[in-house]
């Protein structure tokens, strides 16, 4: 197939890519190379992918519509997955232009260029943040997503109203997933497993919030890509569909099965919860089942240290040695 994976040079854009591109398809990758973290991580994903044959790449913004029709020239294509947006519940509350310019001004170019040049299939990131606080647990994609506590989560809302809209005025097959709490190697800096790791490697404090009274649904990286795969081989219609890893960890267990595959303690520091955080995420994947027989393979005691052996190697390679990243 031809694929156009939109944030290419992102952790999950970048593992789908090469999924893709391990099995013969076609992969054109748009992706800005924004600040938001660490760039240099971002050009070593992309290194990777511009090495591959069948894989081409154009720099570029999904919030700038010449982009996105430079982007769509290179087709046409069978499937385009969406998976650029500006991530981030914190940061949200610090620079919330950033969140309507990629994650709504962007997502529509993207469906107004799927409606005119003809996509065969739009997938799309969604988020488990969409459910809030809500406390029935697991979470499904049935509940009520009316009440975000975050302007990154009411972005992805907002996400798949659209989709639907565009589904159903132009017929655009248009699946959503409501990824959870993803992690694993090549993972992004900004999130708990990264910094906890760079933090106890370097003998400083790690921030607890809550303290530490949080569950996670944590989600191996492999584990996305195959649900990503999955919805990109079957249009659906419209479906807005859940991948989780449906075993929600305690944080503190979190912590203490990255000290084991570091060998080393951490310094807590308990912190309350933060504004736009939710005590807990539990997701409900009887519909990726059902769907694509779908289902998490991974628990954290066996993604947490694969990611540990990344990062070593990561932070060697970039100079930091072992308490860098």
């Amino acid at each position: 197939m031809d694929v156009l994976v939109t944030g290419a040079a992102g952790f999950i854009g970048a593992a789908v890519a090469e999924f893709l591109l391990d099995r013969g398809d076609r992969v054109v990758g748009l992706d800005n190379l924004n600040d938001y973290y660490d760039v240099g991580l971002k050009e070593a994903r992309l290194s990777r992918l511009q090495e591959r044959e069948g894989f081409s790449f154009l720099r570029g913004d999904v919030a700038d519509p010449g982009d996105v029709a430079a982007a769509f020239d290179q087709g046409p294509f069978d499937v385009v997955c969406h998976l650029a947006a500006q991530a981030g519940v914190r940061y949200s509350l610090q620079n919330p232009l950033a969140y309507g310019r990629a994650n709504l001004t962007g997502f529509l170019h993207i469906l107004e260029a799927c409606r005119h040049r003809g996509t065969g299939n739009l997938v799309y990131a969604s988020s488990s943040s969409v459910y809030g606080a809500n406390e029935k647990v697991p979470f499904s994609e049935t509940d009520r997503v009316d009440r975000p506590v975050s302007l990154y989560a009411a972005t992805k809302v907002a996400n798949e109203l659209m989709a639907h809209t565009y589904h159903h005025l132009y017929g655009i097959p248009a699946t959503g997933l409501r990824f959870f709490t993803v992690y694993g190697p090549w993972g992004r800096p900004d999130m708990a497993l990264f910094t906890f790791t760079r933090k106890i490697l370097a003998d400083e404090p790690i921030d607890v919030y809550n303290h530490g009274d949080m569950e996670r649904d944590f989600t191996y990286i492999d584990d996305i890509v195959r649900g990503v795969v999955a919805a990109i081989d079957r249009p659906l219609g419209f479906e807005v569909v859940n991948l989780g890893n449906h075993r929600p960890v305690r944080l503190e267990r979190f912590i203490s099965v990255l000290e084991d595959a570091l060998g080393r303690k951490a310094r807590r520091n308990y912190l309350p919860m933060q504004p736009g955080d939710v005590p807990r995420t539990y997701a409900d994947v009887s519909r990726a089942k059902e769907l694509w027989d779908w289902e998490p393979t991974t628990p954290i005691e066996v993604g947490i240290p694969r990611f540990v052996e990344w990062y070593l190697g990561w932070a060697a390679s970039v100079g930091h040695g072992r308490s860098g990243g």
